[in-house]
């Protein structure tokens, strides 16, 4: 999920995810299969309404598989038809598989959810030396390290790898409090997701595929980017250009795989319901211990209010967590990138159902909407409300919030008379920032260019106001213009309004 859009995104999901089952709770509760139909007549609608060309749906009740269904297109350039079969980028829903594959660690004790991470991994620092001493595997699985939302998520897109990424996360100032404040983040988890199977001696992707995948059948599903690339039924991801779908973007993230990288089918993961819904049991195979995956359930912390009932909602280890009226837990979580997948997966123990839903284009809110409208005719005999335009409108709030931080000059007028710029001799230089490396700015036949890491890419600067220019930028959420400021205060340096959003936009010019 793009960094501008995934935690406030997450954030209102989680705080509505409970609204359906709140509402009405005492009411028989109407035979599941006679609401198939219904279901499938609402995703057929949604997706003309929302201008989905594809998604997969699958529901389990009491351990059976009573539901797989494709509907749609993989693609809008090819036609094929979505199956239960094609595989989809799952995105944030990548974080409640994470955390089962670190259950089987501590079902198998190799590790315990409070085991410290400075013991697991002894490379990983913080920051602040008092936190890094005491930060644990469930400290990063539930969010409540107290990093900054966006932790690495704009070297990612510039290109670090993994361990670069994680090794920079002890320049990053806090932005919460240790322990008692959420603040949504890909980095952190994949660092506690990689802890939590280190005693293993196993890297992430085969751990995941042998302790976890193998064991379920799920065949389909892995946390490699080449795995889904070499898949010949795989749904590509879309934009909406006003209402066209358009197939524009690919999406490679390996670097943040426990938290963002996993991709699947619904045909795989209806038996990750199934593991859920069992106590860590499928068809006789006692997978993951029932206490450790137990534990992914529990409420680890506050991160709001629930609109509708005004108690808090609460994030678990890779859950939404949540209860009915009737004390009744409520599992969830959504993932989302901006480039093309919106998905999600919502299940209640106690009625021993699941569903999950995948869909090819930029989160619209059709797969939240699916899930509670299909809860709802179960629970409640008719839905409570309308969800798709419920959550259409978060979505579409979350998405014009992430356009506007940092500032889009694609979208602004340039000034009637603007200032001359300097000469280019007085740019041209290395500029270097602690957190980002150095970069260069160079020139070309009278034409200034940026140099940034980590895959050395290369941006013409155009000019705007004085010392501002601007250069497009193409990353996950798309391509945007955004400022390169110089300031000669105190030093030749230059500000960089894209790499700012992590408090780090600020180079200084070195010899």
């Amino acid at each position: 999920m793009s960094r501008f859009l995934c935690a406030s995104l997450l954030g209102l999901l989680a705080l509505s995810f409970t609204t359906a089952a709140r509402e009405n709770s005492a009411r028989p509760q109407p035979p599941v299969f006679s609401k198939l139909p219904a279901l499938t007549q609402f995703v057929k609608d949604s997706m003309d309404k929302m201008h989905v060309p594809g998604v997969a749906v699958g529901v389990v009740y009491r351990d059976q598989v009573i539901y797989l269904q494709g509907f749609g297109v993989r693609s809008v350039e090819a036609a094929d038809p979505v199956t239960a079969d094609t595989v989809f980028h799952l995105a944030s829903v990548s974080k409640p598989i994470a955390s089962t594959v670190v259950a089987t660690a501590v079902g198998d004790g190799f590790v315990d959810w409070d085991d410290r991470v400075a013991e697991l991994d002894p490379t990983f620092h913080l920051s602040d030396p008092e936190v890094e001493a005491q930060l644990t595997i469930r400290d990063l699985l539930s969010h409540r390290s107290g990093l900054p939302e966006s932790a690495g998520d704009v070297l990612e897109e510039l290109g670090f790898s993994r361990p670069e990424i994680l090794s920079r996360m002890r320049l990053l100032p806090f932005s919460g409090k240790f322990r008692q404040t959420y603040t949504y983040s890909n980095f952190p988890y994949t660092e506690g997701a990689l802890a939590g199977v280190s005693r293993t001696r196993q890297v992430w992707e085969a751990y995941a595929e042998r302790r976890l995948f193998r064991r379920l059948g799920m065949t389909s599903t892995s946390y490699r980017s080449s795995d889904f690339d070499n898949r010949s039924d795989k749904a590509a991801m879309h934009v909406l250009i006003g209402n066209q779908a358009k197939a524009r973007y690919r999406r490679e993230p390996d670097s943040e795989a426990p938290a963002g990288g996993a991709t699947s089918n619904v045909h795989d993961m209806v038996q990750l319901l199934r593991l859920h819904l069992s106590g860590g049991r499928v068809d006789g195979d006692q997978v993951v211990a029932s206490r450790a995956l137990a534990e992914t359930h529990k409420q680890q912390i506050v991160i709001g209010i629930n609109e509708t009932t005004r108690g808090p909602a609460y994030y678990g280890l890779g859950w939404n967590v949540d209860y009915d009226a009737d004390g009744n837990l409520l599992l969830s979580h959504s993932g989302a990138f901006r480039t093309g997948t919106g998905t999600t997966l919502m299940l209640q123990p106690s009625l021993q159902l699941g569903i999950v839903v995948l869909t090819n284009a930029q989160p619209t809110g059709l797969a939240e909407a699916v899930t509670h409208h299909f809860f709802d005719l179960v629970k409640l005999g008719s839905p409570q409300k309308d969800w798709l335009q419920f959550y259409g409108d978060i979505f579409k709030q979350a998405i014009a919030a992430s356009d506007s931080a940092p500032t889009d000059y694609a979208h602004i007028e340039p000034p009637a008379s603007p200032v001359s710029p300097q000469p280019s001799s007085a740019y041209i230089g290395h500029y270097q920032n602690s957190y980002y490396g150095v970069i260069e700015v160079f020139a070309e036949r009278g034409q200034l260019y940026l140099r940034l890491p980590a895959r050395s890419t290369i941006y013409a600067l155009q000019h705007w106001d004085g010392d501002l220019f601007t250069f497009r930028y193409e990353a996950e959420s798309g391509i945007s213009v955004h400022g390169l400021t110089f300031r000669y205060q105190g030093g030749d340096q230059l500000q960089i309004d894209n790499l700012a959003t992590e408090g780090n936009g600020v180079f200084t010019r070195v010899q």
